[in-house]
């Protein structure tokens, strides 16, 4: 129905409301002009009629080439019909040839079985021979054995003798040092007793001296002193005793303040010691991690040097010497550089399990360990050199189906690890049974597993991905916390070191500041401590001095009442005293020189009896030594000869299983011979292989079902080729009607583009020639400026005839101007379009009168012009102006409900 009446609904054109106009004239660009001027014109709607069409075009030129494709698959099916209806060959000679292939092919399988039982007689014979190989290995071991055995009870007999020589010597060693201590008992009771006596000497000199002085300054100061200087004494007794009530008082708080700086000391010092301590481990800590982050960034080009700098130096030395014949077998190594981890997560847990086997080399003999250990100590100058492990290299892993532990869940650490070289793998069943080992992520399930009533069977210990280790009976908390050569992501190694050297960095920052800190108090409490020390120090000597100098004035009146007599009754006692104690004082100390000398000689006898236990010892801890080395050899040997006695028993059982397939293929080929002998009792010598003929034989049973199918249904044959012919050649044929189509339709298009710019250019014309005209009827001037190149239209309006070059954009119009111009526009393009109504909504409401009349003019002229057209016009304002017509027919609506305060803003906004 819209179509019929020519009913555009999205067309602006057709229905144009006010606000849409305003915006449309005053914010939109030149572009969406011309994009507004298309769509009323419907130029829109051809342009994309056209591109439609392209698509279409192209669409169909895409099923074109299909098309073609389908018709090469029709053109060979017809051709393959053709064939067959053309190539129809006789089915006898195709059953003789048949049947010459099916005798071939019979002592063709005869021949193959024959030729595939050659190589396994060839390895019987080999292993035969290989057995007597493994005969005297086996031998040789179990001789190792016995020697080894032989050689670990010597050693056992001779650690014996030397323990026994111990245990006898150890009676005769108590009782030296028992005499030693009572003789040094002996000699010290003297010499406290000389010492005693000597004091005693020391003592009775003095008092002597003392006693002398007193008696000589009594004889002088007798009947010196006067009543004048009594008094005089008595008033600098006074004085005296006032400063040292003083003094004490000084020196009693002198001595809180020292004990203050002393425990404040004392605090520093310990609280210093305790930091100093930590700050050397972060120091150590911060050492080690940077050599650490030093090797990760160096393993980033070459991951070796995760083992150690001198790793790549220690590689190609071992190459060279390898190379040059020094060893009888070249060295593996480092074991942790030639394994790969299945799951990175067990990193931490194979390390920790590994220990300082990841950094360790393995050798086949002595001979080469001896060149190995050469090569290191001229690689590794400072530092610890790789372990080296000795053990023969085997060319085959290690059987552990029997030992190792097999748990339906968790792996062990041998599954766990990718080991290319057996070496590599002997060496870590060897020396860490890692086939008895289970690594079980979570440690929680590991203490379940292993601390159970039931563990897994040949599992002595697991690990969790954290590195615990886990018994039956503890568990021991691993000390790393990461994998620090096992790890893949290396770079997250680096970041987590730098990170980690960052954070000690600043604690080590932070504890320097503490340290210098504790040094700026101990050195403030030693200067406060030696300042209180000198003050009490001074006061002391002042309090001695005022207490010599009070003590004086005291016993100065009392040496006047002494009478000299008693006075030199005791100097004469204490001489004799002295007499006595010389004499005992020398008796003592040749008393002690006699004990210095036989404590001396039980010392001498105690010190030669002890150090030769000593030697003893040192020799029962050599032959220890001997003897755990000879206890690791036996079980060495036991191990190799348990080794290859496993390895005989299997290779004997795999030469049995051999001779019972090697005659069941003998019987085999005997059923075959009888088979073919009876298709064709004279051998045949074939040359071509039992598959080939089998596939030339079905080709052919194919070909002849084939053919006897077609030979009983030739017109069905003669049909399909002439249906695929016919459906070729209608294929052919609808191909060639499309490509003239599609040429066809270039053609009319190039034409009808061109018609579509003709009529675009047209239609522009019109309307700037309408639009001039409509702002003429004001005095207005405008211009319209299309570009249809860049899809631009420009619009220009000025109110005043006058010169074009004065003209202005729409927006420095007033109200009413644009609401007109806005007609004007309006009604050119109803000038140049078609539809079967026109409307416009409130196009008078920014107009003056003048405007106002002049457009509603306008449209009524345009209107009675075109009275088979509907014009709809709505306005806020009267329309009682306009003539009274049958044409015209005005609707007035009423006002709206509104509340009486809204009601008079709305007046007064009419107003």
């Amino acid at each position: 129905m819209l179509d019929n009446f020519n009913i555009q609904v999205n067309n602006p054109v057709s229905v144009l409301t006010q606000e849409m106009s305003k915006y449309f004239l005053h914010s939109k660009g030149e572009g969406d002009k011309y994009k507004f001027f298309m769509k009323a014109t419907q130029l829109e709607q051809m342009k994309k009629d056209f591109v439609h069409i392209k698509t279409t075009k192209h669409v169909t030129e895409d099923k074109v080439d299909q098309h073609g494709e389908c018709l090469k698959e029709l053109k060979r099916k017809s051709l393959e019909k053709e064939e067959r209806y053309k190539n129809l060959a006789s089915l006898d000679e195709l059953q003789t040839k048949l049947e010459d292939l099916q005798k071939q092919m019979a002592w063709a399988v005869v021949i193959e079985m024959e030729k595939e039982l050659e190589p396994m007689k060839v390895k019987l014979q080999s292993d035969k021979h290989t057995t007597a190989k493994y005969d005297e290995k086996l031998k040789e071991w179990k001789n190792k054995v016995k020697d080894s055995e032989k050689k670990y009870k010597q050693i056992q007999e001779q650690l014996e003798v030397i323990t026994q020589q111990v245990q006898e010597l150890q009676p005769k060693c108590a009782e030296l040092k028992a005499n030693t201590q009572k003789q040094s008992t002996l000699f010290k009771s003297s010499e406290v007793t000389v010492h005693r006596c000597k004091a005693n000497l020391k003592a009775l000199e003095k008092d002597k001296a003392q006693l002398s002085s007193k008696i000589n300054d009594l004889r002088l100061n007798i009947s010196q002193i006067t009543g004048s200087e009594r008094k005089a004494k008595e008033e600098r007794m006074q004085q005296i005793q006032t400063d040292l009530e003083d003094l004490i008082h000084q020196i009693s708080t002198l001595d809180q303040q020292i004990d203050q700086y002393q425990y404040a000391y004392s605090r520093a010092r310990e609280e210093h010691g305790k930091i100093r301590k930590e700050h050397n481990i972060l120091r150590n800590s911060i050492e080690a991690n940077s050599k650490h982050l030093h090797t990760m960034e160096g393993s980033r080009s070459n991951r070796l040097r995760r083992f150690g700098e001198q790793m790549p130096a220690l590689l190609n030395a071992i190459e060279d010497a390898h190379k040059k014949g020094q060893f009888k077998h070249r060295p593996r190594g480092p074991l942790g550089y030639l394994i790969n981890l299945k799951d990175s997560e067990l990193a931490l847990a194979i390390e920790v399990c590994l220990k300082g086997l990841v950094k360790a080399f393995t050798c086949d003999n002595y001979e080469d360990e001896k060149v190995l250990k050469g090569l290191m100590d001229k690689v590794f100058t400072a530092g610890r050199r790789p372990p080296i492990i000795t053990s023969q290299f085997s060319p085959h892993v290690y059987n552990t189906s029997k030992r190792a532990v097999n748990h339906p869940v968790y792996p062990s650490a041998l599954q766990a690890l990718e080991i290319e070289d057996p070496v590599v793998a002997n060496c870590l069943i060897d020396q860490m049974n890692i086939e008895c080992i289970l690594l079980i992520k979570n440690c929680t399930e590991a203490r379940q597993v292993m601390q159970s009533r039931h563990p897994p069977p040949n599992c002595h210990v697991a690990f969790s991905k954290d590195g615990d280790q886990i018994f039956t009976n503890r568990i021991y908390t691993a000390e790393q916390t990461r994998a620090n050569h096992l790890s893949k992501d290396v770079e997250d190694e680096i970041r987590h070191l730098q990170r980690e050297l960052d954070n000690q960095k600043t604690q080590a920052s932070s504890l320097q500041q503490q340290i210098k800190k504790l040094d700026e108090d101990i050195r403030e409490n030693e200067k406060l401590e030696k300042r209180a020390l000198a003050e009490q120090k001074l006061a002391n000597d002042e309090a001695t001095k005022l207490k010599l100098e009070l003590s004086d004035l005291q016993n100065d009146e009392e040496h006047q009442m002494e009478d000299l007599d008693p006075l030199e009754e005791d100097l004469q006692e204490i001489v004799n005293k002295i007499s006595s104690k010389s004499t005992e004082y020398n008796e003592v100390q040749a008393q002690m020189n006699e004990l210095k000398i036989s404590y001396e000689k039980a010392e001498q006898k105690y010190r030669e009896h002890k150090e030769r236990i000593c030697t003893i010892t040192e020799e029962a801890d050599a032959i220890k030594e001997e003897l755990t080395k000879a206890d690791q050899e036996v079980m060495k040997c036991k191990h190799y000869k348990n080794q290859y006695d496993e390895k005989h028993n299997a290779h004997l059982q795999s030469i049995k299983m051999l001779e019972a397939t090697l005659q069941h293929k003998e019987q085999d080929i005997q059923v075959h011979v009888s088979k073919a002998q009876e298709i064709w009792p004279q051998r045949l010598n074939v040359r071509r292989t039992a598959r080939s003929l089998d596939t030339e034989i079905s080709r052919l049973n194919d070909k002849i079902a084939s053919q006897r199918q077609q030979e009983g249904d030739r017109e069905e044959i003669v049909r399909q080729y002439h249906e695929a012919l016919r459906e070729y050649k209608n294929m052919a044929q609808q191909l060639k009607n499309l490509k003239m189509f599609i040429k066809s339709l270039d053609s009319v298009m190039n034409q009808r583009l061109h018609v579509y710019a003709e009529l675009r250019r047209f239609l522009s014309a019109r309307c700037k020639y309408y639009f001039d005209s409509m702002l003429a009827q004001r005095g207005f001037t405008g211009s319209m400026v299309f570009d249809h190149k860049n899809e631009t239209l420009s619009i220009s309006v000025h109110p005043s005839k006058g010169n074009t070059a004065d003209m202005s954009n729409m927006r420095s119009l007033s109200g009413g101007e644009r609401s007109f111009s806005t007609v004007c526009f309006v009604l050119s393009l109803w000038a140049i379009t078609e539809a079967p109504f026109r409307c416009l909504d409130e196009f008078d409401v920014y107009m003056d009168m003048v405007n106002r009349r002049i457009s509603v003019d306008m449209m009524l002229k345009v209107a009675d012009g075109q009275r088979y057209r509907q014009f709809i016009f709505f306005t806020p304002l009267s329309m009682s102006s306009l003539p009274e017509s049958d044409l015209i027919r005005i609707l007035c609506l009423n006002d709206p409900a509104r509340d009486p305060s809204t009601k008079d803003d709305h007046n007064e906004a009419q107003t």
